[in-house]
């Protein structure tokens, strides 16, 4: 699988920005989807996912109510809707793909498939 992020840029704070994967190749249906970030000097971080087999979505708390995860499977496509930015949540997001299961959804190493990031800066 082959994943495309786009839709980043800068926003002020308390602005909203959506983000996009496109995915090709492989049965990406099949996968949980994730997006997660890495501010410089950090490690990347669990955003949001949405699980494959029930399509539950489960968000870091720092994100909860603002970010909104869905995903267009005719369309092969996982959004990130982003709302009420903060400068906190300034970094390069990654969109995941993988075979992630439950107790591991929130870790970076249960996707195997990653797309190339795009950069989200928000001022102040």
């Amino acid at each position: 699988v082959q994943l495309q992020a786009s839709g980043g840029g800068l926003v002020q704070a308390g602005g909203s920005l959506r983000l996009s994967c496109a995915a090709s190749g492989g049965t990406f249906n099949t996968y949980t989807v994730g997006w997660f970030r890495q501010a410089p000097g950090k490690e990347r971080e669990f955003v949001a996912a949405l699980f494959r087999n029930n399509m539950r979505t489960y968000y870091d708390d720092s994100v909860k109510g603002r970010f909104t995860i869905s995903r267009d499977n005719a369309k092969n496509t996982v959004n990130l809707q982003m709302n009420s930015l903060k400068p906190e949540d300034t970094a390069v997001y990654y969109c995941g793909a993988g075979r992630a299961i439950l107790s591991t959804i929130r870790s970076s190493t249960a996707y195997g498939y990653w797309g190339q990031g795009t950069q989200v800066t928000v001022s102040s």
